[in-house]
């Protein structure tokens, strides 16, 4: 990306794909990042308190498999994680997954935020719904806003429900030193505020006039990200990169990683160039999560008011 370009996001790095699914009317969606032929090397770590997700475990560096063929990130809570198996599908009729005697088996690990209590709590994406957010996937720059994951995205509701404002998907890419290229793909759906690095409010209020917290329940709340990158790195590697992601939802949120949050962070890369310094990549993987986050809440905002 040069100078007064348009910044693409995710699909930034090549070969990867982004598609979401989005119902408006009920605030509720699922986006699903799509990994180039074969898949990626993938990895992730689950700081939150409170996180919904599928085919976690799998991400551990330890585990036998480490590729991945794509990420699902969905509204819906714990009832969105049935759109993982719309995508394993496509993945399947595609002839995409992990060789078995049987056929392909697609890896295909999930994240959820809770937006039952916006718009219609009885509407959630489920395997069609995956299927076409899989089938929407393309390589052009990324819908940002309030659309897929973030349709019913929400921040600032420490200070009560009353207090909210609307989040939504962000998505920024960054070129690195010798060529590799880096991108984000982040939404905001935090009990706390956003505010900028240097401490300027953008989205929500952390806490009431009156001082005092709004009742929460766990699981309610979250931040999920998505970090992409062509440098070459081993399943190690990706999971260190996922722990350094956590630093840039920290970085604009305030609190982040609270006991309501499940706050969640996917890795992919897709090794098309060599490594890079891994201190290098860490810094701007923050930089980058931090800048998508406030980004999404921005264009989120656009949608009109919050609940």
């Amino acid at each position: 990306m040069t100078h007064g370009e348009a910044d693409p996001g995710l699909t930034a790095v090549p070969g990867l794909r982004v598609g979401h699914w989005t119902d408006a009317g009920a605030r509720t969606g699922c986006t699903v990042v799509l990994a180039p032929p074969g898949g990626a090397v993938g990895s992730g770590r689950v700081l939150g308190a409170a996180p919904g997700t599928r085919e976690a475990a799998l991400l551990d560096p330890a585990a036998t498999v480490s590729t991945v063929h794509a990420l699902l990130l969905t509204g819906g809570s714990a009832f969105g994680l049935d759109a993982a198996g719309g995508v394993m599908a496509a993945l399947e009729a595609a002839g995409e997954g992990v060789p078995t005697p049987a056929g392909p088996v697609a890896i295909v690990p999930a994240a959820v935020l809770y937006d039952l209590a916006v718009g219609r709590a009885d509407v959630r994406p489920g395997a069609a719904e995956g299927r076409a957010a899989t089938d929407a996937a393309h390589d052009g720059p990324v819908a940002e806003g309030a659309v897929g994951v973030g349709a019913g995205a929400t921040v600032g509701k420490l200070a009560g429900m009353e207090h909210a404002v609307r989040s939504g998907v962000g998505s920024v890419s960054r070129r690195m030193k010798g060529g590799a290229t880096l991108g984000v793909l982040a939404v905001s759906n935090a009990a706390g505020a956003l505010v900028a690095p240097d401490g300027t409010p953008v989205a929500g209020r952390a806490t009431p006039p009156d001082g005092g917290a709004a009742p929460l329940v766990a699981g309610t709340q979250t931040t999920l990200v998505v970090v992409a990158t062509d440098a070459t790195l081993d399943a190690a590697g990706a999971r260190a990169l996922a722990t350094s992601a956590h630093a840039g939802i920290a970085r604009v949120t305030r609190p982040s990683h609270t006991p309501f949050d499940g706050d969640t962070t996917f890795v992919l890369a897709t090794g098309a160039r060599p490594p890079v310094d891994p201190t290098a990549l860490a810094t701007t993987a923050q930089e980058g999560v931090a800048d998508a986050i406030l980004r999404g809440a921005r264009a989120g905002a656009s949608a009109g008011d919050a609940p």
